[in-house]
């Protein structure tokens, strides 16, 4: 691992300068071409150490990462840290025994396999968590097809808020589902603890275990979060076919410095990442309405709209129908009805996606991140439990 964030940190540093002497980048094939030289010098000669398929697989994440840079997919590459979390990638030549992963120059790992695949493995990742706990994913070719997109009369609109997580109705009944504010819970610990680090020495061995125990802190709440995330989303993939989401700017929603913490610890981006796999998974669909759409401020029984509706007016009457509205019950309604327009267009994209793909199109995806969805792919390694390793 030290090996691989190393050669990340240096061929990065190298892109950097070459583009900055003349003005272009290095590709793969001349990067992969710098790692011969450097295992002969002295200096660097440790990297003979180091499984070679481990570093040209960094040369290739780095790579697609320089694509999914310049195509606006992503930030420009960083340079990793030693204090972060850690990984190896092994592209091949690993075999999964019956106690643990065997891996190329390591030998067999003891560990947990709590799910294997009929399938080829493909790629082994071990990856060590700042609470210095090591997991693996297991990447299996399963030659899998993907369900084709049915659409079904089984429609739920969900509201994403900050007092409740969501609002959802399915035409028939709403229900609400409390923002357990993971973060708040723990706040008061985390303070204390961080406070404990700040106070020792840098580079001292009580540092080290104070920075664990806050790394311990920030995993479990990591956890948790994720545990309710996939909890509710299997439970409203299980219930409906079509799930309809509000495309929320929330990159731009964090700049305000007062709902940033909270928005930040509820995960929206997350919850709809997991409802939209799971939905392909199973052959449904997710639909995403624009971010502009008036929800709250609509009447859903005679679609009148209100001029202004300030934050704070949680409920409201409509002055042409006098209906009296819960803001986040009107708000999911009005989401479940737009999906009228929007699912016709889908639909018929899904069926000549369907048909090119019968025809022999679209065999072999481009490489880098799809960029149809801003949701996919969710994770390309790992799955959603990775084992442990012991």
């Amino acid at each position: 691992m030290g090996c691989a964030r190393w050669w990340w940190n240096y061929a990065l540093n190298l892109c950097n300068e070459t583009y900055q002497q003349t003005g272009k980048g290095l590709s793969q094939v001349a990067l992969n071409q710098v790692l011969p030289k450097l295992k002969k010098s002295e200096e660097t000669a440790w990297l003979k150490e180091c499984y070679s398929q481990v570093l040209q697989s960094i040369t290739l994440n780095l790579t697609k990462a320089f694509k999914n840079f310049f195509e606006k997919r992503a930030n420009y590459p960083k340079f990793k840290s030693y204090h972060g979390k850690q990984s190896a990638q092994y592209p091949q030549n690993c075999q999964v025994v019956d106690n643990g992963v065997k891996i190329p120059q390591v030998g067999v790992i003891k560990g947990s396999i709590h799910r294997l695949f009929d399938g080829q493995l493909k790629t082994v990742t071990i990856t060590k968590t700042p609470t210095g706990k090591y997991y693996a994913s297991l990447l299996f070719n399963t030659e899998q097809e993907t369900p084709e997109v049915l659409i079904f009369d089984k429609v739920v609109g969900i509201d994403l808020g900050l007092k409740d997580f969501c609002i959802t109705h399915d035409g028939e009944k709403t229900s609400k589902y409390n923002n357990s504010r993971h973060l708040k819970k723990h706040q008061r610990n985390l303070a204390r603890k961080q406070a404990k680090l700040a106070r020792k020495k840098k580079g001292s061995i009580s540092r080290e275990k104070a920075r664990q125990l806050v790394a311990r802190v920030h995993e479990h709440i990591s956890n948790v979060r994720q545990d309710f995330l996939h909890k509710l989303s299997r439970k409203i993939v299980n219930d409906n076919q079509v799930v309809v989401v509000e495309n929320l700017n929330i990159k731009g929603m964090v700049c305000n410095h007062k709902l940033a913490k909270a928005i930040s610890d509820v995960g929206w981006g997350m919850f709809v990442n997991f409802l939209d796999y799971k939905l392909q998974q199973k052959g449904g669909l997710l639909i995403e309405i624009d971010r502009w759409f008036p929800s709250s401020k609509t009447c859903c029984n005679c679609l009148y709209q209100m001029s202004e509706m300030p934050l704070e007016m949680r409920e409201w009457t409509c002055p042409n129908c006098g209906t009296h509205h819960d803001r986040d019950e009107n708000a999911s309604k009005n989401i479940k009805n737009r999906r009228h327009q929007t699912i016709i267009g889908l639909g018929r994209t899904a069926a000549v996606r369907a048909a090119s793909r019968r025809e022999g199109g679209e065999v072999r995806p481009k490489a880098g991140r799809k960029s149809v969805l801003r949701h996919s792919p969710v994770s390309s390694e790992a799955p959603l439990q990775p084992s442990k390793l012991g």
